[in-house]
């Protein structure tokens, strides 16, 4: 974890608009029924509640899920920092997706339209997923994986990739999903420290009208990883690939002798037996293994999936995220589909083979929900206002935002052409390591551009500085969390020590690694990773925020800010600035720009250097990897780029 020791952030982005929700949203909102159920109508006491009875709120949440045995005690927290939720209950989350929808008019219903990158499309209902997962369950099984056993997920957003999550668990096996754009170093280590037996891959996938090769790829990854004992094809392209006698299968042929109405019993799990491994990459040495139990992780994606986005019947749910993220496994698979939601699964691109290509999809699938990154916002507004405007996006009632802090230009951008000037922007901070949204509006609560609002029911957040202490209001520090979740990761696999730096950083909290602030109506809003903060001449300043006034210039796409050593300041601002098209970079513009940033948030905040650039190195999920940029710059070794974009 990052050294503290460092003065506050300072706070250099004021955005106090407030965007109040209507009547009728409010009025029918989940959380508000909830609300009253406990007697209370006004968030700020319901939730002060929640602190004061955090245990009565997570059982009510756990007992509209199925247990095949009660648990025994809500929380232990013997031997910090590791705790226990829903300790001695047996639970198995594929039931509760797919099995406790059986005699409701849930069973009949659409659980996923898939649309392709090539255009083709399928739709499964929760019957026919049921069908899917039981067979590769059986499937499974048959090649000799059991409870405990790791297996390797390396797909493509296709409907299998859905199923075979739901068959790991169902099994009680335990699921490590590696994103289908990695490369085969990137999937061979993940392989070797979960001990993978099997990986189920395909033979290949579109993206971005691009052939992507994963077979082959999957090939190159396990002639180095010596747990492999089977690997699972499934036909997405129908080409033939190079199979190995005895230890590759096609899924087809797996399940071809498996009926049709085979149905094989969820394994009972404990609350706390491991649901899934998934790797997420640190800023030096090898990607951490984030570890998700079954009870739980389940209870808090459900909680979060029904507040946050307001689920009703009739809602046709999008979260444009990959599978192999955080994001696809809690808010694509295991929330929507223990809250019994039609959702869309899609497999390509914002942009292929049109900057219209999302709009498309709401319009088609009518769409009333729509979860997505403020890089693919920030993306897609480069193309112009006039890509959505040829849709009808009027199915729409609550967008989302996920992966990072949403800049206020973005924000207004995205509620102005997608959601009419009217739709609520659930603008959601959460972690790999948190399992569940953590920070977010609801739909009951006036919105500020920018700012991830107040947090969650029982979800004990502070802004404190290197010892703990509180810094107040409008004060920059550190964003923590003060009691354990129940969808919180329980170690890092294999390696405990990595974990507790979680808990010991700022002692007896969990530090999330991100700076922030908190304004005198208790939201929050986060700067950035502590990383990505910049020191001029003894002031701290979040590189989002130095971003964020860049990409309100109407030439500006993307920017991106890195610290630089001064002799005089300490560090001095450098950006590397993206442009709209129609725009051409030029010392006049470089001029404007600085001039902007000096305009909007004050001479503090001016960059000494601007370099115009026709990319930024990402994340394959789109987050700008600063820390690449900043190591490139100054010419240091750049650690795991694992998780880079090609």
């Amino acid at each position: 974890m990052s050294n503290l020791g460092f003065e506050d952030t300072d706070t250099i982005l004021t955005e106090d608009r407030l965007f109040a929700p209507s009547h009728d949203v409010v009025e029918n909102a989940n959380i508000l029924a909830y609300m009253k159920s406990k007697g209370f109508t006004d968030y700020d006491a319901f939730h002060q509640w929640s602190l004061e009875n955090r245990f009565e709120f997570w059982e009510d949440m756990a007992k509209e899920l199925h247990w095949f045995e009660p648990w025994q005690t809500t929380f232990q927290w013997t031997t910090k920092p590791f705790f226990q939720w829903f300790a001695g209950g047996k639970f198995n989350i594929t039931y509760n997706c797919l099995d406790r929808h059986k005699d409701t008019p849930t069973w009949k219903k659409v659980a996923f339209y898939w649309e392709g990158d090539d255009g083709s499309s399928r739709t499964l209902t929760y019957e026919e997923l049921y069908v899917m997962t039981n067979r590769m369950a059986k499937g499974l099984q048959n090649l000799g994986v059991k409870k405990g056993d790791r297996v390797a997920i390396y797909l493509p957003a296709i409907p299998e990739q859905v199923a075979a999550l739901l068959a790991v668990a169902r099994i009680g096996a335990v699921h490590s999903v590696v994103f289908g754009g990695f490369a085969a170093s990137a999937l061979r280590d993940r392989i070797i420290d979960a001990e993978a037996k099997v990986v189920i891959t395909a033979d290949g996938n579109y993206r971005g009208g691009k052939h992507i090769q994963l077979k082959k790829i999957t090939d190159e990854a396990v002639a180095e990883t010596p747990t492999i004992e089977k690997v699972i094809v499934v036909h997405r392209l129908g080409s033939d690939v190079p199979m190995q006698a005895g230890r590759d299968v096609y899924l087809h042929d797996l399940i071809a002798d498996i009926p049709e109405d085979t149905v094989v019993p969820c394994e009972p799990m404990d609350s706390e037996d491991l649901l899934y491994i998934l790797y997420t990459s640190g800023s030096t040495g090898k990607p951490k293994g984030i570890v998700h139990v079954q009870g739980g992780y389940a209870v808090g994606t459900y909680t979060t999936t029904k507040f946050v986005f307001d689920i009703k019947d009739g809602d046709i749910y999008w979260c444009t995220a990959d599978i192999g993220w955080v994001t696809g496994h809690s808010y694509i698979v295991y929330g929507p589909l223990m809250n019994g939601v039609t959702s869309v699964l899609f497999e390509g691109t914002p942009t292929y083979p049109a900057p219209d290509r999302f709009w498309n999809i709401v319009e088609k699938y009518k769409v009333s929900i729509i979860y997505t990154s403020p890089t693919a916002i920030r993306g897609l507004m480069r193309f112009g206002e006039e890509w959505p405007a040829k849709h009808d996006l009027s199915s729409l009632r609550i967008l989302g935002s996920v992966g990072e802090p949403i800049n206020p230009e973005a924000w207004i951008w995205y509620r102005k052409n997608i959601g009419h000037s009217a739709l609520p922007i659930m603008d959601t901070w959460w972690q790999t390591e948190t399992g569940m949204i953590l920070i977010s509006p609801t739909v009951i609560l006036p919105l500020k551009p920018g700012s991830a609002t107040r947090p969650m029911p029982t979800i004990e957040a502070d802004i404190v500085d290197r010892d703990g202490n509180a810094v107040g209001q409008n004060k920059g520090g550190f964003l923590i969390i003060r009691h354990p979740w129940p969808a919180q990761m329980r170690t890092i696999y294999k390696d405990e020590d990595r974990y507790r730096t979680y808990w010991e950083t700022i002692p007896d909290v969990y530090f999330a690694g991100d700076a922030a602030t908190k304004d005198t109506d208790g939201y929050f809003r986060v700067q950035g990773r502590v990383d990505d903060v910049i020191k001029v001449s003894g002031h701290r300043l979040g590189s989002m925020e130095i971003e964020s006034s860049l990409v309100s210039h109407p030439a500006v796409a993307e920017a991106a800010a890195i610290g630089k050593p001064d002799p005089l300041k300490g560090e001095h601002v450098k950006v590397f600035v993206i442009v709209k098209h129609g725009y051409e970079p030029s010392a006049e513009l470089e001029k404007e720009l600085k001039l902007h940033v000096r305009t909007t948030v004050g001479a503090l905040a001016v960059p000494e250097e601007l370099e115009f650039t026709p990319s930024l190195p990402k994340t394959r999920s789109g987050k700008i990897m600063r820390r690449v940029i900043r190591a490139k710059e100054l010419g240091e070794p750049v650690g795991d780029i694992s998780t880079l974009d090609g």
